[in-house]
């Protein structure tokens, strides 16, 4: 298959359909580097990932859907911090471990460098990456327009797969 251009930039086609912490950051972190590369990059935000397009982001982590993420304590002494934790999955449905699992997350990549989920969405406006609101989810779920950060664009699967099949890369997070 050969690109419409073939001098255009490269380009990066990604789909984020997930809205929780931990899948907040791969399709944030590939097109901040697609985009830093050169590349042209547009990121499809459907399903549940449209959240990740609210003025204030929300996302937690999701414990019960990653059973095997490491838990380690992003405090203490550093032999303490070293240890993997094993969590009993029954453990993950307390109420509040959300909430305690998205605390030591934020804090884990903070104490790492990792910039946020905002501060990775902001670089990525910053950078020209293409922010898309699935029109179909916002009729769906009823979300409006300005409920989003002004700098997002409103299309459907036939606009995005447009520029999709002129992408060098595809991925569906």
């Amino acid at each position: 298959m050969s690109k419409s251009d073939p001098n255009a930039p490269k380009r990066l086609a990604l789909i984020a359909s997930k809205g929780t912490l931990d899948w907040a950051y791969p399709p944030y972190i590939l097109a901040s580097a697609g985009a830093a590369m050169g590349w042209d990059v547009a990121i499809f935000h459907t399903f549940y990932g449209l959240t990740l397009l609210l003025k204030e982001i929300k996302a937690e982590v999701t414990p019960l859907g990653n059973p095997a993420m490491p838990m380690t304590m992003p405090f203490g002494p550093e032999a303490f911090q070293k240890i993997d934790w094993p969590i009993p999955t029954a453990m993950m449905a307390t109420p509040g471990f959300s909430s305690l699992a998205t605390g030591m997350m934020k804090k884990l990549f903070k104490d790492k460098g990792v910039a946020s989920v905002p501060e990775m969405r902001a670089m990525c406006v910053e950078a020209g990456v293409n922010m898309i609101a699935c029109q179909m989810t916002m009729s769906v779920f009823g979300f409006e327009k300005d409920d989003f950060i002004p700098e997002c664009t409103v299309g459907g699967a036939g606009m995005f797969l447009d520029y999709a099949a002129d992408a060098d890369v595809q991925l569906f997070i």
